[in-house]
C-alpha cells in the first residue's frame, strides 16, 4: 500500500510573518505610486522643473573653507532646476516615473502572491516558479531603465541651461548591481524550477 504524504503545516508565527510582510508589500507600493503621481503632476506645467542630474569632471566652490570661504570641490550630483524641458526629455521624465512605479508594483504583486501561495503550503509550483521569475525581471528591467530616463531628463536639463554649449551627457547605469540582481533573480528561479520538479518527483512516488 502507498503512504500518504502529507504536506506540514505553516506554523503560526510563519503564517503571521507572511501576512506582515504581504501588508507591508501592498504599503510600499500604494506609496510609491503616490510618489509617482506626484511627480508627474509637478513636472508637467512643464515650469521651473527641479531634475536630480550627474556631472564628470566639473568643480564647483562649496563654502566649507576657513570662516566659509570656498574651496573648489569635485562635483558628482546635484539637483539642477530648468525654466522648462525639451519635449522629449519631459516625456522622459514622466516615463521615468511610470516605469518606477510599474516595477514596484509587479514585484509587490508577485512576492505578495508568493508569500500568500507559502503561507497556503504551497512553497514550489509552477505558479511560485513564474511569480519569482517574473519579479526578478521586473527588477531587472527597472535597474536600467529609470535611470536611463532620468538621464535622458537631466540632459535636457543641461541642454536648456547652457543653450547646448556644456557638454554633460552621461548615461550611468552602474553594470555591478545590474550584473547581482540578473544572477540573483536567476538563481531563485532555478532554485523554485528545481523544488518543483523534485516535489511533483516526490509525489509521484507515493
Amino acid at each position: 500500500m502507498n503512504a500518504i504524504a502529507e504536506t506540514p503545516a505553516v506554523k503560526r508565527s510563519d503564517a503571521v510573518g507572511l501576512w506582515i510582510f504581504m501588508i507591508a508589500g501592498i504599503g510600499i507600493a500604494l506609496w510609491t505610486v503616490w510618489s509617482a503621481v506626484a511627480r508627474i503632476i509637478e513636472v508637467l506645467p512643464n515650469r521651473d522643473v527641479q531634475v536630480p542630474a550627474e556631472f564628470a569632471d566639473t568643480t564647483a566652490d562649496a563654502p566649507i573653507g576657513v570662516d566659509g570661504s570656498l574651496v573648489a570641490v569635485e562635483l558628482d550630483r546635484a539637483v539642477i532646476s530648468a525654466p522648462s524641458l525639451p519635449v522629449a526629455s519631459l516625456w522622459a521624465l514622466v516615463i521615468q516615473q511610470l516605469v518606477f512605479a510599474a516595477a514596484v508594483v509587479a514585484v509587490v504583486v508577485c512576492l505578495v502572491w508568493l508569500a500568500r501561495n507559502v503561507s497556503r503550503n504551497q512553497v514550489f509550483s509552477l505558479t511560485n516558479t513564474v511569480l519569482v521569475t517574473t519579479a526578478g525581471f521586473a527588477g531587472l528591467i527597472a535597474s536600467f531603465a529609470v535611470p536611463f530616463f532620468g538621464n535622458m531628463a537631466a540632459n535636457g536639463a543641461f541642454a536648456v541651461l547652457s543653450d547646448r554649449t556644456f557638454d554633460n551627457v552621461i548615461i550611468s547605469v552602474e553594470p555591478f548591481p545590474l550584473i547581482l540582481l540578473a544572477f540573483v533573480a536567476a538563481l531563485l528561479s532555478t532554485v523554485f524550477a528545481v523544488g518543483e520538479r523534485l516535489q511533483r518527483d516526490t509525489e509521484g512516488l507515493v
